[in-house]
């Protein structure tokens, strides 16, 4: 593209209204480029002056230096690798640039951040970012204010911008390009302005799996003009949507990735690039509930922010730009949120992209073009619209929103410094002081889990040297304090350090009120961490705790791994860990038997389920138990119980080509615990008729809010196919597992093989929609989904009850167990098949028909002798109704008593049922199954209400699978906690 220079008045909208903005009338500008700009942008109020033109510059190459047309062009996406081809030339001809890599995806695809600032400031950057450095660890500088104010006046912020988390999303990377050129070549006096007075950092692309993946399809889409193409099925590796999810559970490479760039940067924002509302709508502000654990400065600073910028881009003559809605800030899970929670501002734009590069014809929605107070300027309800479009309104507001910040950097790093040092202070301020972790070897394996994803979050953790006690605040309002004494080894997370406030945020109980005025939270209302990690972490409010002898506690590898006695039997107790099952997997050569009922050795309580392994190599034992953190215990002579081998199972994960978001969380907690799995989908199992010879075990996990139709039918096959392969046209696609036709579900001759599976002995784990497609059709006799529509449940964190202990599923559990819902679902189960066996009309200790007595007497008939009827049973609400003689009779429909659902988990009572979030009306789903063992043949079909593994965070849970997998072919028993048809009993 030819570049004319000559000085001209860059925007023929400018008016000198904003002379904050005004552009260097000397500069010469890429004509060339200029005039591609204003061709792309549909109509001219979609744009302004800030960035209808581009500097030019003899040295520096702007973006269609490789793009081979400017940014927002139609027709054409980069792949991340041309991103930051253009990065490092921007490098290698600006002093001005800095680009570094700050790690790697799942796929080994890099990721980048881009420093832009004068050359001064990025050669002083060492010398800066110790300065922010002691501004963020103000302990450092003794809590000094005196020694903080210098600091704060030579030093300069870094305000760090991300991308394309969300790989359909796709405008950010070119928009970002343009930006940078612009920051590092416009003489704009504003422009000089933000370089000389702050580091803006750049990752402009954080899902870069899915990023490729996304290039790919619309490429595929331009050369298959007039054709459906096929939707985005993987994103990242594991997951799409929910990437965005994960910045408590720190479980994918980017979290990590964009965190430790924030924290190593010592950055002041995080501002993170989306593309879902029209036309531009900065949630900076969003709606309450506020998160009830940030600095109030926080929520300050977003309104600060968040109006100003609105102000701004109303001020260009803008439309549709508003900074007030429907997005609660409640839970910390956002990536931009990693700010909010370590003393940063988390910022977000959602501009209007169309998912891909094509100009489209929009029609909006009314709720998305009405005016509102906050929305005075309302997006237009029809439009025309371009990735150009897209790009000039991210730019535009980022700029604006740059210059702002620029000229009030003192008051961003004093506000910078004094959260940092309120975090500290937490301990005599609003407290607590410390959360403890109680040494027990029970809970250990969870433990270290947990606190390994605190160390992620850049939380330190210490561990006492010596026992301690301390009040303990009580539990309810009016209760009196306790005290407790903790042993030594305990690990305590102190509260007086820069990150406490996420550590807080993690550990502590959340509560929604159910009269909350926001009606429709946004994401999960409870997501404490020591309820869905099933340890007991106790908050202590009284700061002489912080007094008692500790030592960091930096690496945690040798928590465990310890072999204690002797003999030549290696015993494992059963305790909820996550990684008995993967043990089995690294131990093959080693003879390794499950116990089948608990047993006590020298003072040592074992659950059923533990491990007793001989023939085993002690060093590659060691070195399993050390990775699995794990300990063990030599015993010279076994238990005298049951006991039996155990197996290796054979696993396979089945997907579906309709999603594979929540299926992924699955998969990336069996790849992080080291169990090993076939990924196949529905469409090879509609192919293979004898999947009981390959499998013993297969995972359905949930699909994401699926219907039993469409698992079976797939997609709509009208029109064309829809490949997911790797081509020389498609090179991303296909490498997690590949389909020539997306289209085609499950079949019923699928599900066919998928009943024939179960009935030859296999286990099919299901989940939610998957669990109610399995009851749909036919493969969970016994069990319906109960009405539930009348309790209010959004992802929160209920406490549930084991109805039966004894099931090998339940192996290693106590009496309880915490549980995330995601809104209520609960089951029924029934000793017949259809609807034959449901509640009954009346139950007699329910109510009673008008009579006489009181309520809990019994009517007498009058004028004949007294008939006393047949005592019925009481029937929990998690129990199905017995059957009598003459229910049985001749009763086709009677489930025989061996192949009956056995209920394994329930919701506790209505007063206990709340831990963390939200619950409203909660009387139907109170006392109901949760989680059952139906079955089918010689199989079993195991099912959830409650999602076990999610989003990394229901540690606590994962063995109720993982349990199920190990005990695959020894599932069923008899449940003494279920009442008995009484010819079963009799005939007992």
């Amino acid at each position: 593209m030819a570049i004319l220079y000559f000085a001209i008045k860059p925007a023929a909208s400018q008016t000198g209204l904003n002379e904050t903005f005004a552009t260097d009338s000397h500069q010469p500008v890429d004509q060339a480029y200029t005039d591609h700009i204003r061709k792309y942008t549909t109509d001219p109020q979609f744009s302004s002056h800030l960035v209808d033109y581009l500097p030019a510059s003899p040295t520096v190459p702007a973006p269609s230096k490789v793009l081979g047309d400017v940014a927002g062009a139609p027709d054409m996406l980069p792949y991340a690798e041309d991103v930051y081809k253009y990065f490092r030339q921007l490098q290698a001809a600006s002093p001005r640039v800095k680009v570094v890599s700050i790690g790697h995806s799942e796929e080994g695809r890099e990721m980048i951040a881009v420093a832009i600032a004068d050359e001064s400031l990025l050669k002083t950057q060492r010398e800066n970012d110790a300065r922010l450095a002691k501004l963020a660890d103000p302990r450092t500088i003794g809590l000094d204010d005196s020694k903080a104010q210098p600091l704060i006046d030579q030093s300069y912020p870094v305000y760090y911008i991300t991308g394309t988390i969300h790989s359909t999303e796709t405008g950010a990377p070119t928009a970002l390009m343009e930006l940078a050129y612009r920051l590092a070549v416009d003489d704009a006096p504003y422009i000089k302005y933000i370089r000389s007075h702050m580091i803006v950092l750049i990752t402009p692309v954080v899902e870069v799996d899915g990023r490729d993946r996304m290039v790919d399809i619309y490429r595929w889409h331009k050369e298959h003009p007039g054709q459906d193409w096929p939707r985005l099925a993987y994103w990242g590796h594991y997951v799409a949507h929910d990437n965005n999810r994960d910045a408590m559970g720190m479980t994918l490479n980017l979290t990590s990735n964009v965190l430790n760039t924030y924290v190593g940067w010592h950055a002041q924002v995080l501002h993170d690039l989306h593309e879902s509302v029209p036309f531009l709508y900065d949630n900076t502000v969003g709606d309450g509930p506020y998160n009830a654990w940030i600095d109030p400065t926080l929520a300050d600073e977003w309104a600060e922010l968040g109006w100003n910028n609105v102000a701004q881009m109303q001020s260009f003559g803008m439309p549709g730009v508003f900074t007030h809605g429907d997005f609660d800030t409640w839970s910390p899970g956002y990536l931009m949120f990693l700010a909010g929670m370590h003393n940063g501002i988390s910022r977000l734009y959602e501009t209007f992209g169309n998912g891909g590069a094509d100009t489209e014809k929009r029609i909006l929605q009314p709720e998305d073009y009405s005016r509102t107070w906050y929305r005075q300027n309302p997006p237009l309800p029809i439009v025309m619209w371009s990735q150009r479009d897209n790009n000039n309104y991210e730019q535009t507001a980022l700029l604006s929103t740059l210059s702002y910040f620029s000229h009030n950097t003192h008051h961003f790093l004093e506000n910078y410094y004094l959260k940092s040092k309120r975090s500290i202070q937490k301990p005599t301020l609003d407290g607590p002081a410390a959360y403890v972790l109680p040494a027990d070897s029970a809970e250990l394996n969870r433990q270290l889990q947990l606190l390994n994803i605190l160390k992620l979050q850049h939380v330190e953790i210490q561990q006492l040297s010596a026992a301690t006690s301390s009040v303990i605040p009580p539990v309810k309002r009016g209760d009196k304090p306790t005290r407790q004494t903790f042993p030594e080894g305990s690990y305590i997370v102190r509260l007086d350090q820069p990150y406490s406030r996420v550590a807080d945020a993690l550990l502590d109980k959340q509560y929604w009120a159910p009269d909350d005025p926001q009606k429709h939270p946004y994401d999960d209302t409870g997501w404490s961490f020591s309820q869905l990690f099933n340890v007991k972490a106790v908050r202590i409010a009284d700061p002489t705790i912080l007094k008692s002898p500790m030592a960091v506690a930096a690496d945690f590898s040798d928590a465990s791994g310890k072999v204690t006695g002797t003999g030549t039997i290696y015993a494992i107790a059963n305790t909820g860990q996550t990684s008995l099952l993967p043990l089995i997997y690294t131990l093959k050569q080693a003879h390794i038997e499950t116990t089948e009922k608990p047993f006590d050795v020298d003072g040592r309580h074992y659950a059923a389920g533990s491990l007793l392994i001989t023939q085993a190599d002690e060093t590659s034992l060691i070195a399993s138990l050390h990775k699995f953190s794990l300990d063990a215990v030599r015993l010279s002579i076994a238990p005298d119980i049951p006991r039996h081998v155990a197996p290796v199972p054979r696993v396979a994960f089945m997907h579906t080509w309709l999603g594979t978001q929540t299926e992924g969380w699955w998969r990336l907690a069996f790849d992080k615990a080291g169990v090993p799995y076939k990924y196949i989908s529905t469409q090879t199992v509609a192919s293979e008729d004898n999947l009981r010879s390959k499998y013993d075990v297969i995972i359905f996990a949930p699909v994401g809010h699926s219907s039993s139709q469409e698992i079976i039918n797939g997609m709509p096959m009208w029109g064309n196919a829809l490949p997911w392969q790797k081509t020389d046209l498609t090179p991303n696609l296909g490498l997690i597992d590949s389909t020539a036709d997306m289209r085609p579900g499950l079949s019923y001759t699928g599900l066919a093989h998928l009943k024939s599976f179960v009935e030859g002995g296999g286990l099919l784990i299901t989940c939610e929609d998957t669990a109610q497609f399995a009851i749909e059709t036919g493969l969970a006799p016994g069990v319906s989904i109960a009405p539930h529509d009348d309790a209010r449940v959004v992802g929160s964190i209920l406490n549930s009850v084991f109805v039966t202990p004894t099931s090998p599923i339940a192996n290693g559990y106590g009496p309880t167990l915490p549980v995330m819902s995601a809104n209520g679902m609960v089951f029924n189960v029934s000793n017949t098949l259809g609807r034959q066996g449901g509640r009954m009309l009346m139950d007699p200790y329910e109510h009673r028909p008008t009579g006489r007595g009181g309520p809990d007497e019994s009517d007498i008939v009058q004028g004949r002798q007294l008939a006393e009827a047949e005592a019925v049973p009481k029937v929990q609400p998690w129990q199905p109704k017995p059957l009598n003689e003459d229910q049985l009779r001749n009763n086709l429909q009677a489930i025989p008593v061996p192949l009956r659902p056995e209920v394994i988990l329930r919701f506790s009572d209505q007063k206990t049922l709340l831990l963390s979030g939200l619950l409203d009306k909660p009387a139907s789903i109170a006392e109901r199954a949760i989680v059952v063992n139906a079955h089918l043949g010689s199989g079993n079909v195991l099912l959830f209400a409650n999602n076990p593994v999610y989003r990394g965070e229901t540690i606590g849970s994962y063995n109720l699978v993982f349990n199920a997998i190990l005990s695959f072919d020894h599932l069923r028993q008899s449940n003494p906690t279920q009442p008995e048809d009484k010819t079963a009993a009799e005939a007992r």
